[in-house]
Formats: structure tokens, C-alpha cells, sequence
């Protein structure tokens, strides 16, 4: 039988991250600057970045050398297994081949840190002191808290108020990394303080979060700000994952038919599934799925045009399938999954029919993840059970059509600190969410309209 862990060893890690904007079918749209509708500069985002990211921001070099130093930390995890789901496609009864990519096993125990130190790394090159950031679930606050503790750096994390008050080991966890976690929207800031006079008892989202960590950047110099998830440095950095997943499909003697990732920012999902995307462009016939909530559906239901990053339009504006900067989403348990906009990476290849985007409610997601802890053990975030729901849909396909396919999705990280939405499902306490389409065509009032 084959092995059901395909590792590799640290001298098969990659050494450079993958640029996909040389093989995109289209070219991507610039951001723009809201004041004068023009394309941004980098000395636009000099103030909030460091200059080495911004470089890698609009890179157009296919590969981008990984410094010494980073391959350094990385290796304190990296490279993480490409596991064989056999227990779940015997529970199925799938001819499907199930595997998935383990970015659990990192210290936070996701994907996050692959760019968080990645990040926290050029801003220290740079004489930064402090990173201000947002985070929903708290997977990337942790991640960064991390990468700042290593390298040396203050870590100051806006984390959205109902993730702040469902997810408390989040909380401490950035704790021990010296991290400092305050509730969005908070006092602390004149955007945070605006939406609480407005309404005191918001549950806070993904853009709130980033409209006070920008904030803080903007008014202070010896500090920067950092995203977990969005842009393309971001996504960059994460192609580490989909690079090492090549080369254990590779090992297996497996080609993928079927690539499955959750998207909130697009972050984890990019990363796993770029290194395959110049293989779907020149033929294969690989399908590549994106999986988000119902209750916040900004792929499937967002239009594609120009929108600000954050709620308090203080970030350029970026062309994305976006929900309205405006928009709150109900206070689902994937709180990594809460944000009103896309990467625009993977929102121009979901325009260009290149990625497929899915949406699905939060119960049947957790009837999924439980399913996999129960066969396969480890306990999904519930971020990664929009992944697991997909997966699992593919593989029922399977069984009725007899077809062998080869499905690989993305374990993007554990649930451990997710128990209580686990009690809550367990419980039938659980909600899904339909968003209307009122609330998005309201929330579009807002969003600028950008000629060209």
C-alpha cells in the first residue's frame, strides 16, 4: 500500500516564491489612488509597508529568492505533509483519491505564518519598531504575534469584536507571543470610535479591523502595518505551499483533477492552488474551486469592480469581487472568512472562468469537518470546513459517476480553538445565514464608481 504521508525532507523546501502575474490570461488592474482616480505608486504605500514588500507587491519576476534567514524559520515547520484521506474515502465509499495539504502543524497551526514571518522579516530589515494588523478568527493575529516575538518586533492586533469574544484562546495565544489584542472596533482609534457612536453594538468585521490598524500605522513612524491575507505579497509568500505540494503529488505518482481551498482574503487558497493554475491554462483539465460562506459570499454573489480594502476607506482602491466596504456580515463562526472583499489575484481569475467559486451555509460546513475528525482525527477550523464540504461534495460526485479522480484540498489549519462553534453545532444551536440581495445591492451604494 502506499504511504499515506508524502513528506519531504528540508533540502526539497522551496527556495523561492512563485509569481503568478507573468502567466495570468489577463493583465491585472492596478490600485488606484480614491483622491485622484489614478494608479497608486509605491511611494503611495511607503508610509503603511516597507519598501522590500512593496517591490514584491508589483514584482513582475516569475520567482522571488527566499532569504537565508527566512529559510532558517521556516524549517521550524516546513515542509508540512501531503496526507492520504483513506479512512474518509472509505467512510464515502468514493473510488475518489482524497488527499490534503497539512499546514496544521505550524506553532499558530495554520498556513498564516508563511507570510506572517515573511512580513515581519522586511519590516525589521527596514528599522521597523511595530506592526499594527487586523484579524478575524485570530489565525493570522496569532501567526503574526509569532513572527514578531522571533524577529524581535511589537505586535499590535485589532482582532473583530464577535471572533474576540467567541475564540478567547486566539486571545491568549497572541498573549504569549508578547502580542497586544484589543476588540474591533475599539476606543483606541478615531475609525473605531466613529462606527461605535454609530452603533455601539456592531460585531465588528475583517474591514473595520483593518480601518484601525491602518490607522495606527499612518499616524506613527516607527510603525507598520501588515494584512494577513489580499495582496499580492501576501498571496506570494504562501506559494511555498502550493510548490511543495507539486512535488509530493510528484512522489505519489499523482496528477490533481481537483484543487479545493476556503476563501476569505484568498490567501491560503492562492497559495495552493497558483503553482497549478499555468497547467489549467496551457490544457489540463484540472478544476480549481473556491469555497466561502453563504453569509458572506463575495466571490459568488459580489460584483467585480473597484472598492476600498477597509470600511473607512483609508486603503487605495482595488479591483475585486467585493460585498461593498460597508458591509458586516453576520457573525458566523468562520470568522476568517468574513471579509466583504477578494484578492484581487484570485478575483481576476475567477472572473477570467479560470477558478470556480462556491458557496455553502455554516451547519452543512460543520457536518463536514465533523465527518473528517471523526475518520481522519484532526479537528478542522471551521474555515477549513468550507474546504472539507467541497471536497466531500466532489467525492460523492465520484461514487455516482464510478470516475477515479484525484481530489486535493487545503488544509489551511486545526480547530482547537474553535470547540465552542464545534458545542454549538453539536448542540443544534448553530445557524446559517442567507444573505439577502438587498443588503449587498445596499451596501454597493457606497462603493465608488472608477472610470477605465
Amino acid at each position: 500500500m502506499a504511504d499515506d504521508k508524502i513528506l519531504l525532507g528540508e533540502k526539497d523546501m522551496p527556495v523561492s516564491w512563485y509569481n503568478i502575474q507573468p502567466d495570468l490570461p489577463a493583465p491585472l488592474k492596478p490600485p488606484v489612488n480614491p483622491a485622484t482616480g489614478k494608479p497608486i505608486g509605491p511611494e503611495d504605500l511607503a508610509p503603511i509597508f516597507p519598501m522590500g514588500l512593496i517591490q514584491q507587491e508589483v514584482s513582475r519576476e516569475k520567482y522571488i529568492d527566499i532569504p537565508d534567514e527566512l529559510m532558517d524559520i521556516y524549517r521550524m515547520w516546513r515542509p508540512t505533509p501531503l496526507r492520504r484521506a483513506r479512512r474518509l474515502e472509505k467512510a464515502l465509499g468514493t473510488p475518489a483519491r482524497i488527499y490534503f495539504k497539512d499546514e496544521s502543524v505550524s506553532p499558530p497551526g495554520s498556513h498564516k505564518p508563511n507570510t506572517a514571518v515573511a512580513q515581519a522579516y522586511y519590516n525589521k530589515k527596514e528599522g521597523v519598531r511595530k506592526i499594527a494588523t487586523e484579524t478575524g478568527a485570530g489565525q493570522w493575529g496569532s501567526a503574526l504575534s509569532f513572527a514578531c516575538n522571533i524577529l524581535g518586533l511589537e505586535c499590535e492586533v485589532y482582532m473583530v469584536r464577535c471572533s474576540y469574544d467567541q475564540k478567547p484562546y486566539r486571545k491568549f495565544l497572541m498573549h504569549i507571543w508578547n502580542g497586544n489584542v484589543y476588540p474591533s472596533p475599539s476606543e483606541r482609534t478615531e475609525s473605531g470610535k466613529k462606527i461605535l457612536a454609530r452603533d455601539p453594538d456592531t460585531p465588528g468585521s475583517l474591514g473595520i479591523a483593518i480601518s484601525e490598524a491602518v490607522e495606527v500605522a499612518a499616524k506613527n513612524e516607527d510603525t507598520k502595518y501588515s494584512l494577513g491575507s489580499v495582496l499580492n505579497h501576501v498571496l506570494l509568500h504562501q506559494t511555498i505551499v502550493g510548490q511543495e505540494v507539486r512535488k509530493q503529488l510528484d512522489i505519489a505518482g499523482e496528477e490533481p483533477d481537483v484543487l479545493i481551498g476556503c476563501c476569505g482574503g484568498g490567501s491560503n487558497f492562492a497559495g495552493f492552488s497558483f503553482p497549478f493554475v499555468k497547467d489549467k491554462l496551457d490544457g489540463k483539465d484540472i478544476s480549481i474551486i473556491g469555497t466561502e460562506p453563504t453569509a458572506c459570499p463575495t466571490l459568488t454573489k459580489g460584483p467585480y469592480r473597484y472598492d476600498f480594502g477597509d470600511t473607512a476607506q483609508m486603503t487605495p482602491l482595488l479591483m475585486m469581487h467585493t460585498l461593498g466596504h460597508d458591509f458586516v456580515p453576520a457573525g458566523i463562526h468562520a470568522g476568517g472568512l468574513r471579509y466583504h472583499g477578494m484578492a484581487p489575484l484570485v478575483s481576476l481569475l475567477v472572473d477570467q472562468k479560470v477558478i470556480e467559486p462556491r458557496s455553502y451555509h455554516q451547519n452543512p460546513c460543520f457536518e463536514a469537518a465533523v465527518l473528517f475528525a471523526r475518520t481522519e482525527g484532526i479537528i478542522p477550523a471551521p474555515e477549513t470546513s468550507h474546504a472539507i464540504r467541497g471536497t466531500i461534495d466532489e467525492a460523492l460526485k465520484c461514487k455516482e459517476t464510478g470516475e477515479e479522480k484525484c481530489i486535493v484540498f487545503m488544509f489551511s489549519g486545526h480547530g482547537h480553538f474553535d470547540l465552542n462553534s464545534y458545542d454549538a453545532y453539536l448542540s443544534g444551536k448553530l445557524e446559517d445565514f442567507e444573505l439577502p440581495d438587498k443588503k449587498i445591492d445596499d451596501a454597493q451604494k457606497n462603493v465608488p464608481v472608477v472610470e477605465g
